[in-house]
């Protein structure tokens, strides 16, 4: 049996939109702002041989934990152990996870008495216990990060399971926010069993399972071309983050990217050995780092599922900081899975100049707080991360300000986070001069300050950046590196980017995140950009003229001309 065209895109669309209905389904149930508004959560489906068939995009990070997690789970559960209205729970990293904020919720799907496949939403939890509110910190091993969960039965027959979702709520500062999260993950489930039942009674099992045999071979075959297309060589770069959270050692992270008849591999043989510190990625960090290059430079129209995951061909070595082997500890191993990012296209910017941007923000860019809210008595956290600059392109500047690559996140509204915990947000602003200078200039970083008028609070950096700024690409600048302020009693410290603060009333924290790097010679920026840029408060007068070479009349703000012409020499305004 093969269907026709019209058959099976309306079978692909249809796989696809169930998983973008769980997404909808989570978010407006969802009740932590880090869910609900933004948006950090992922939903897929599975056919019954654990394949990815679909993948809705609210958060690109999780792309590798879709891949390993659910499989995983699955097999060391038993399948034969999970039955209709039955849904399993987990977070374990080293079952194919991420850190243990990600919590998994995995739900079968019955048709007449045949289980035909799963469906799955990830959701990084505001917390799930640990050493510090929002269950982030400079962690030395996994138990100090949150409550470990393996795959358990968490709903049984349609319930919940009262004595296993009591124990998880017990190791939870958060109580209330946290489960409501649960609720809406166990909600988008059922939403999507909901209109895959209705499918399958639309067009039957049999067509149905057919078009995701095609789904998958389509891909496969699709992807193969867009590898095919690529320029053929060995591409090598490295790069660092900067602190593991103990020691002054940077992380020296290796890539060498090979594009051959074979496809894409991707090498990591080279990067240092796992930390006692919680930089650590697991496989399935690394794997959705590399998931995430090879869709940015292949035709955005290839479908994500088990077919285009097959030409991810990855050596990462167990034990290392790309691989990490338990108990390590990983809740900062997102910010190495971001800077791993930028390291690959770095390495194969030489080879896709028109394509590849120069360094962006490279880093999650955790804040998590949390304390004893004196409006209700109830204990709370928050957690968001935090956008930077994005790395200057080929024929644009990068955008100021954004969630870069994979971390895909939306901003926390200042009204929505101060009326639903007790801090105050007093600044929140782009950061001047930030950005890599270049042909096309980096993004701008942001600034964001936190105020607690009125109680005493936990509250824990997990970041980075804060020695080096993002790399420029071809003559480009770097962008200026982060900075992490605490204001306490008047007096004003410089903290480090893994750091945990007991906070007094009264105290600010205040993040300016980096910008982007530059594309190209600063030089060679069209004046005009410049001066737009310096009339609207994004780069200073004296920068134009320092780095860009462009004189501009402070009080008048317009191009001086004649002076632009002396200190570009020959690359004056034309």
């Amino acid at each position: 049996m093969r269907l026709d065209p019209i058959q099976f895109e309306v079978i692909r669309n249809a796989l696809l939109e169930i998983t973008e209905e769980m997404s909808a389904t989570v978010r407006r149930s969802a009740y932590s702002t880090n869910i609900k508004t933004r948006a950090d959560f992922s939903c897929a489906l599975y056919d019954g041989h654990l394949r990815v068939v679909a993948q809705s995009f609210a958060q690109a990070t999780h792309l590798g934990s879709a891949v390993e997690v659910v499989p995983n789970a699955i097999r060391e559960y038993g399948a034969d152990n999970i039955g209709p209205g039955d849904g399993i729970v987990l977070n374990h990293p080293y079952i194919g996870g991420g850190h243990l904020n990600d919590v998994t919720l995995i739900s079968p799907v019955w048709y007449k008495n045949r289980r035909l496949g799963y469906l799955a939403t990830i959701a990084h939890h505001v917390d799930v216990g640990g050493g510090a509110p929002s269950s982030i910190g400079a962690f030395t091993e996994l138990f100090q990060e949150g409550v470990i969960i393996p795959p358990l039965k968490l709903v049984r027959n349609g319930e919940v399971v009262d004595e296993i979702f009591q124990l998880i709520l017990a190791q939870i500062r958060s109580k209330r926010e946290v489960a409501g999260d649960f609720r809406a993950q166990i909600a988008s489930n059922q939403a999507g069993i909901h209109r895959l039942t209705a499918l399958l009674d639309r067009f039957g099992a049999e067509v149905v399972e057919t078009g995701i045999e095609q789904l998958l071979s389509y891909t496969a075959q699709r992807i193969r071309v867009e590898v095919g297309a690529l320029p053929r060589g060995v591409f090598t770069a490295e790069g660092y983050v900067d602190t593991d959270g103990y020691t002054a050692d940077p992380v020296r992270l290796a890539v060498k990217v090979v594009v051959d008849d074979d496809g894409v591999l991707f090498d990591f043989d080279g990067s240092d050995r796992q930390r006692k510190a919680p930089v650590n990625a697991t496989f399935a960090m690394t794997f959705a780092t590399c998931a995430y290059v090879l869709k940015a430079l292949t035709d955005p129209d290839v479908p994500v599922n088990a077919g285009f995951y097959g030409a991810v061909r990855i050596n990462a070595p167990a034990g290392s900081v790309v691989n990490c082997v338990y108990p390590a500890p990983v809740v900062g191993g997102w910010e190495t899975q971001m800077r791993l990012t930028d390291i690959i296209f770095k390495a194969l910017s030489p080879a896709l100049p028109e394509m590849i941007p120069a360094g962006t923000e490279g880093m999650i860019c955790h804040a998590g707080f949390g304390g004893e809210d004196p409006r209700t008595g109830e204990y709370y956290c928050f957690l968001e991360t935090l956008a930077g600059g994005y790395g200057g392109r080929a024929k644009s500047d990068g955008p100021d300000a954004v969630q870069c690559h994979g971390k895909n996140t939306e901003n926390a509204p200042i009204e929505e986070t101060e009326s639903s915990y007790p801090v105050r947000i007093v600044r929140y602003e782009l950061v001047e001069n930030s950005e890599g200078a270049g042909r096309h200039r980096g993004g701008l970083g942001l600034r964001r300050d936190y105020l607690f008028p009125d109680h005493e609070a936990s509250f824990t950096v997990l970041a980075d950046r804060d020695r080096w700024g993002p790399h420029g690409l071809f003559g480009g600048l770097p962008g200026a590196k982060a900075e992490y302020v605490l204001v306490s009693k008047g007096e004003t410290s410089t903290v480090g980017a893994k750091s945990t603060l007991q906070l007094q009333p009264g105290d600010l924290v205040s993040y300016r995140t980096c910008g982007g790097g530059g594309y190209g010679p600063p030089s060679e920026r069209d004046p005009v950009s410049v001066l737009a840029d310096v009339r609207d408060g994004k780069v200073s007068a004296e920068r134009a003229r320092e780095v860009y070479r462009v004189a501009i009349d402070p009080k008048e703000l317009v191009i001086d001309e004649e002076q632009t012409r002396v200190l570009r020499g020959s690359n004056g305004v034309d």
